[in-house]
């Protein structure tokens, strides 16, 4: 059978989640497409790539499988409904109770990353009979693999920053300071990447920053984390995306670190920090390895398979994986049909 299979995402981020998938599904001969949820997004791809502006174009298209990399999806899409996640899952505010783990009731199947999600998302599913948990490791990650094994002349730096105010260290105007002053520097060179949802005038400082830098607006691809040594961070989920690759992370007043950090306070701090994390200390590398292990115990670079490999088995076989249905979502229901102006049953 030829699928047809649609990649479905929200913001910019979500476009090299969906890049090994759709360069597996055509590897296979299979048909692919993309939607963006905002039109802002769309502006980020070429006029090669196939994708759909609206839902009735996508209604059209009538794809057998949606890949979500994105909260929502809307039910009136045809085909199964499968989710892979816009990031990788971890308790950035020390409060489990407010983590991310919530079904919505509009997936039939979830492509878990590692441990760290896969356990919760079956504990909360374990009575419901409408969907499906299956660990594939996460396709993004398929770019970073195999690890570069090159040294870089000089060491790499790279900056990334959450968007969230009281967690951003780009908001943080003596970290900007510090900065501002080590990147004048020879010793080392810097790649910044700020989050998509930055505050506006936080991105134009950075920016204009003098030395040795390179500012990425949007990371399309993964090369520049695989080119860097070092990350230093604050809760963002890129830390996880780039810690799997066995390198150090410095994270800024990171509220639940965990040992695979080194979690500073002090502006002051982050020179002497990012010294010592590109000596990789022995006990550190072996809390990175053990949190790789429970988080994406993945490196075969082979991520984008297992997920097509577990979607079409669940489309071929799912009489035999679900058979309950989904609850109603009456109100996303209405919202949904309202944002893209869908207004059949």
């Amino acid at each position: 059978m030829s699928y047809r299979f649609l990649l479905h995402i929200s913001y910019a981020y979500g476009i090299p989640i969906g890049k090994p998938l759709e360069a597996e599904i055509l590897r296979r001969g299979y048909e692919v497409r993309w939607f963006a949820e905002e039109n802002e997004t769309r502006k980020y791809f070429s006029d090669t790539e196939n994708v759909l502006n609206t839902a009735q174009a996508v209604i059209e298209y009538n794809p057998h499988i949606v890949l979500c990399a994105s909260n929502t999806v809307p039910d009136f899409f045809p085909g199964i409904k499968v989710q892979v996640f816009h990031g990788i899952d971890f308790d950035k505010r020390g409060n489990s109770k407010k983590g991310h783990f919530r079904i919505r009731g509009l997936y039939d199947l979830y492509c878990t990353h590692g441990p760290t999600n896969t356990i919760p998302f079956r504990y909360l599913t374990q009575h419901l009979k409408y969907c499906k948990i299956v660990e594939t490791g996460w396709a993004k990650l398929d770019l970073l693999f195999p690890v570069s094994k090159v040294p870089n002349i000089k060491p790499v730096i790279f900056l990334a920053s959450t968007f969230t105010k009281n967690m951003s260290l780009a908001h943080d105007k003596d970290v900007y300071e510090e900065i501002r002053r080590l990147v004048k520097y020879d010793k080392w060179d810097w790649i910044i990447n700020l989050h998509p949802k930055m505050d506006k005038e936080i991105v134009k400082k950075f920016k204009a920053l003098q030395g040795n830098i390179t500012y990425i607006d949007v990371l399309n691809d993964l090369e520049p984390l695989k080119k860097a040594d070092v990350m230093l961070c604050d809760t963002s989920s890129i830390t996880t995306e780039f810690i799997v690759q066995f390198k150090p992370v410095v994270t800024y007043k990171n509220k639940n670190p965990g040992k695979h950090l080194i979690n500073i306070v002090n502006p002051s701090e982050i020179e002497a920090t990012l010294e010592y994390a590109l000596k990789r200390p022995e006990y550190l590398m072996n809390e990175i390895q053990k949190f790789i292990q429970i988080t994406h115990p993945y490196s075969d670079g082979k991520s984008a398979e297992r997920v097509l490999d577990a979607c079409i088995d669940f489309y071929e076989n799912k009489e035999k994986f679900v058979s309950g249905k989904k609850p109603l979502n009456l109100i996303r229901k209405i919202q949904c049909r309202l944002k893209h102006r869908y207004y059949r049953l």
